[in-house]
């Protein structure tokens, strides 16, 4: 390999990071990933430590190279993907005042209300294309403008994760356009910071960073991390973007009419426009991939999550049984589940276990099982568990298509996308083909071909399609598809009614 060049794309996610090691040719060659905590002190709270997740940077890039024996010289570039909407508050020195707070942290739910009823909320959505909602940064910084006082006056930077690590790496203080979209700080059509929303947060744009285009190189690595990394001072940087928008780039789904829905630990629907859009309705958000091509779609709590509180609470004796076996415990349940006819025998569920965020936008929601009757067992519930995902995810898509026309094409990705049964579930709730691209670490290879446009090396995106096949590809049932159309508007109906109750007993659970 001594004569090669490689690339690296970096993931900076919410529970590891990862970095990954590329060929010239974009072919991977192999990963390394670093798991941190996030702390959740309170129900409220969900927080990560910087430091741990920039050593987690470091450590993932050092062991890639180190265990292929790469060298410095051989390194083209390393491009960042990372997770949107955390804030970290620093002083003059970038010292952090707080922890990362992430998107799950849900402390400012009060600010985040206040801001949609009081202070024009609906229309910095429209300019922002981030929904107003606690995960937002925007929600945030009115929370620590109110309830943490002197630690907001003591604050001179307010930065994302991915910032900091540039911060520590560069000595300088940049934002790519995709990370700056899901602030809701940043006015989509001038590509600069909004007005209303940095005097609606009490910030100005001195306390944010320099936004700059996904593509945005830096050079110029500090002495001690291209040491530890292995890597030279004059190794390119790419600044990169968001992990959402890289997943569609990463999974080629970037033409006009192509979806790409993912669950994973949570769960989002998403498509590429060549301008921005947002909702009437406000369901959806729209965030930069690059100058000329913004995602819009819909971000969902409650994924594989899901899953896994059915196997933690409802399958002791399944995980016993995977145990002796030798197999995962996810493959029994979904064995269980196959047992079942579509649509549970009319038993829906409602996954909304974490609150929820689109396509109702509520932080009170809560999960509920709806007709169970007597006849209903163990399998039935575990299935519509399964099936109350899809639906959810599928409400998302009728809101997209609403702004963009029905998708010519669904390519399904994350880790549901190994189970057949899901797949034929998305397929027939849908009522389209499904398909599943053959990509490795789509966030990763998404940031990489973002670094081979920024070196000039291509002259369109559209080279990821050269990258990406499909492994699977499932077509609609049509008996299924009947049974989902009935159930499906009484899914979509219920949660809409019970927008009162999920306030009230959200309230409830809260008292201490």
């Amino acid at each position: 390999m001594t004569n090669e060049l490689f690339m690296i794309g970096v993931d900076i996610g919410t529970t590891s990071t990862k970095a990954v090691l590329y060929k010239e040719n974009g072919k991977p060659v192999s990963k390394h990933n670093v798991e941190y905590p996030l702390y959740t002190p309170t129900p409220a709270t969900a927080e990560q430590d910087p430091e741990e997740i920039l050593l987690a940077v470091v450590e993932s890039i050092r062991t890639v190279l180190l265990d292929n024996q790469i060298k410095a010289n051989q390194v083209k570039f390393v491009s960042f993907s990372s997770a949107m909407h955390s804030l970290i508050a620093v002083d003059k020195a970038g010292k952090p005042l707080t922890k990362c707070i992430t998107w799950a942290d849900n402390r400012s739910a009060k600010w985040a209300e206040k801001i949609k009823d009081e202070m024009d909320g609906h229309e910095i959505y429209l300019r922002t294309g981030t929904p107003i909602h606690p995960m937002s940064p925007l929600s945030k910084l009115v929370w620590l403008k109110n309830e943490e006082i002197d630690l907001f006056q003591a604050s001179s930077k307010f930065i994302s994760i991915k910032e900091y690590v540039f911060y520590r790496f560069f000595g300088e203080y940049v934002v790519d356009y995709s990370i700056a979209s899901a602030t809701g700080l940043f006015n989509l059509e001038q590509l600069d910071w909004d007005g209303k929303a940095l005097e609606i947060a009490g910030v100005t744009a001195d306390h944010l960073s320099k936004p700059v285009s996904t593509t945005h190189s830096v050079e110029g690595l500090k002495e001690p991390y291209c040491e530890e990394m292995g890597l030279n001072e004059s190794t390119k940087f790419i600044l990169g973007a968001s992990d959402g928008v890289l997943s569609n780039l990463g999974v080629n789904a970037i033409e006009p009419g192509v979806v790409a829905v993912t669950i994973g630990t949570s769960g989002a629907i998403r498509a590429v426009t060549d301008r921005p859009v947002t909702d009437p309705k406000g369901r959806i958000f729209c965030y930069a991939l690059t100058e000329d091509k913004w995602v819009i779609g819909g971000p969902v709590n409650n994924g594989g999550i899901t899953f896994r509180w059915v196997r933690d609470q409802f399958a002791a004796s399944e995980t016993e049984t995977a145990k002796r076996l030798g197999i995962d415990t996810y493959e029994i349940l979904t064995r269980i589940a196959e047992q079942v006819k579509p649509g549970s025998e009319g038993l829906i569920f409602h996954p909304y276990l974490a609150g929820e965020r689109a396509p109702i936008w509520n932080a009170d929601a809560r999960g509920s099982f709806f007709g169970l009757a007597m006849h209903h067992k163990k399998e039935h519930m575990i299935r519509s568990v399964l099936e109350g995902v899809i639906y959810n995810l599928y409400s998302v898509l009728l809101a997209l298509e609403e702004l963009i026309g029905v998708p010519k094409q669904i390519k399904a990705t994350g880790g549901f996308a190994r189970s057949a049964l899901w797949r034929q579930m998305m397929a027939d709730i849908f009522n389209q083909e499904v398909t599943v691209p053959e990509s490795y670490e789509s966030s990763c290879l998404g940031a990489i071909v973002l670094g081979m446009e920024a070196l000039g090396e291509i002259d369109s995106l559209n080279v990821v399609s050269d990258l990406v096949g499909d492994t699977h590809s499932h077509q609609p049932n049509k008996e299924n598809v009947q049974i989902y159309s009935e159930l499906l508007p009484i899914y979509i109906r219920i949660s809409r009614k019970l927008t009162e109750e999920y306030t009230e007993i959200a309230k409830f659970q809260r008292r201490k």
